[in-house]
């Protein structure tokens, strides 16, 4: 199977046309948003979706429901479920190949269109988000439930043994963020893929995206009940879904410190539940880029301006720190400074610019109150530290060399465009990765930049736990569905690796049956037969055919016998 191709969207190209077409046509519709509970919507509460680079025009108002709705939407899970876990692996496969099969064709450009315009995307970072890396998520999905089905323990002579891979008992939630489409329709539909039934919060900002997503999967065939998309306050949420005796999971990427607080609120309750939950979270990074002094200035500008400022830096692996030697520096610096001015920056609708908008104001204001902390002596901005939000939350690519390499913007994840680098002394080289591993909590992703070999092998052993997505020559950015599964420790997550099989295997709780098909006395010559009820020779579907007699329990000791026990 072969990732999906990512398309161009050059000047001239049909795909550049067309999703110009989208763009048009989505600026000018504002439609409802509404939850989908049970496959019908639900009117709520309006709020206005706004463009991030043009905060003035509005794509549409989603509907923000109440506790009585979010009840209603996990009650329906759980009578849809009953329906779902019986389809056959093979069934939900179906579906989500379907699904696969519209975000890369029908629903491509009106997937990306959405994206650009309500997560401020350019055509390239909407292109290999809600398409390709969506469209792989849903495809390679099915062939890693496939493998996983496989996986089967050995069977003896006149025994057949199977694992069956049932889904949680209950339902799971799906908190998912604005900067990836796919990450918001993964999020749901793995579980979902393993048959479970799920409630999805999406992020308000991706409410644009989450409805085309919707549509899709109504389209490729999950039925009602099984998806319910719930816009609601997330306390609230919280409150009624973690307290509910049949929650069985959460799945959830978004910040450190809440999924703490989630984790902290469904510890308290661990006896309310009829099963532990399962807990899937990838939250934050502070992601690093360390320069030998043998790594060349060319790949190290191009791994720095891409990693850090691609999608504005809002991307949880995005290259946040870097740490590069005093004799390279003034090299790099010059080119550095050069390339990131020369990006240009504003409305996604003109392919020409690299940069976009921050996602909202908030995101604005958290990311610029860091900019005093640059200016106060401790660090020499290079370029940068500026912004305009009066027509779009535009936040000016960022350079800045600090002095201190615990300073506060070497150390706190500011998920924006803002690249703190600090220069050491090349005799120092040796007390790098004690600070790599020290001055922050994160290990989601990091990069090495070298052209010496012994180097780079001490360097992954001492960085061994420092990142879960560990590049080399490389950019800390752009993991790709069956290429690198993705996901880091320490307070980054619990590192489940989404994009691989490791993933799914969160969302099953496996059983094993044990299938008779005969037996003999062992400690005399005398041959026992079994009752016509035990004689069992086949299985279907893991269920015995024909079930034991208990009167055989009361009259023979099982440890006498070479049994072949259920």
């Amino acid at each position: 199977m072969q990732n999906e191709p990512v398309y161009s969207y050059a000047p001239g190209t049909e795909e550049r046309r067309l999703l110009k077409e989208a763009l048009k046509g989505l600026a000018v519709q504002q439609p409802e948003l509404f939850s989908i509970i049970h496959g019908k919507q639900i009117a709520g509460k309006r709020i206005p979706v706004r463009e991030p680079h043009a905060h003035a025009s509005i794509l549409g108002h989603l509907h923000e429901v109440g506790a009585s709705e979010i009840q209603q939407a996990i009650q329906t899970a759980l009578l849809a479920k009953k329906e779902w876990e019986l389809l056959s692996q093979q069934e939900r496969n179906e579906i989500f190949l379907r699904a696969a099969d519209l975000v890369a064709g029908k629903y491509r450009y009106l997937l990306n269109a959405a994206t650009m315009l309500g997560q401020s995307k350019n055509a390239y970072q909407a292109e290999i988000d809600s398409a390709c890396e969506l469209a792989d998520f849903l495809r390679f999905n099915v062939a890693y439930a496939q493998q996983i089905q496989a996986i089967q323990p050995a069977s003896a002579e006149g025994i057949h043994n199977a694992l069956e891979y049932r889904p949680l008992e209950g339902f799971v939630v799906a908190i998912t963020p604005f900067n990836f489409t796919a990450i918001a329709a993964n999020l749901p539909t793995a579980p979902v893929l393993m048959g479970n039934v799920c409630v999805w919060k999406p992020a308000y900002t991706q409410a644009r995206s989450a409805q085309v997503l919707m549509e899709i999967f109504q389209e490729a065939g999950i039925p009602p009940g099984v998806l319910n998309l719930v816009y609601a306050d997330g306390p609230l949420l919280g409150k009624i879904a973690f307290s509910h005796p049949e929650f069985a999971g959460l799945h959830f990427t978004g910040s450190t410190a809440v999924f703490q607080q989630l984790w902290q609120q469904i510890s308290n309750q661990l006896t309310t539940y009829r099963q532990y939950p399962k807990l899937v979270g990838e939250t934050g990074g502070k992601d690093f880029v360390w320069m030998h002094p043998s790594a060349s200035v060319d790949v190290t500008a191009t791994a720095l301006v891409r990693g850090a400022f691609e999608y504005q830096g809002q991307k949880c692996s995005a290259a946040s720190r870097a740490y590069i030697p005093k004799s390279r520096w003034s090299a790099l610096r010059e080119q550095l400074v050069d390339t990131t001015q020369q990006l240009r920056m504003g409305d996604v609708r003109d392919f020409r610019n690299f940069v976009n908008a921050v996602i909202d104001e908030r995101a604005y204001d958290r990311i610029s109150s860091y900019w005093a902390s640059l200016k106060n002596g401790s660090a020499n901005v290079l370029t940068g530290a500026s912004g305009d939000k009066q027509e779009g939350y535009f936040i000016q690519p960022t350079l800045a060399e600090v002095f201190d390499p615990a300073h506060v913007c070497m150390r706190e994840e500011l998920f924006g465009p803002v690249l703190s680098i600090y220069v050491y002394d090349d005799a120092r080289l040796a007390e790098i990765p004690e600070l790599i591993n020290q001055t922050s909590d994160y290990a989601l992703t990091g990069a090495v930049l070298a052209e010496d070999e012994i180097f780079l092998k001490q360097a992954s052993t001492q960085l061994r736990y420092a990142a879960g997505n560990f590049y080399i020559n490389d950019k800390p950015t752009g993991a790709v569905v069956n290429q690198q599964p993705f996901g880091g420790a320490r307070r980054s997550g619990t590192n489940d690796k989404a994009g691989s099989m490791h993933n799914l295997l969160r969302w099953v709780s496996a059983a094993c049956t044990t299938c008779c098909v005969g037996y003999h006395h062992e400690p005399s010559n005398e041959i026992w037969h079994p009752p016509p009820t035990l004689a069992i020779h086949s299985c279907r579907k893991n269920k015995l055919q024909q079930q034991r007699s208990t009167d055989f329990f009361l009259i023979f000791k099982v440890e006498d016998y070479k049994t072949w026990i259920i």
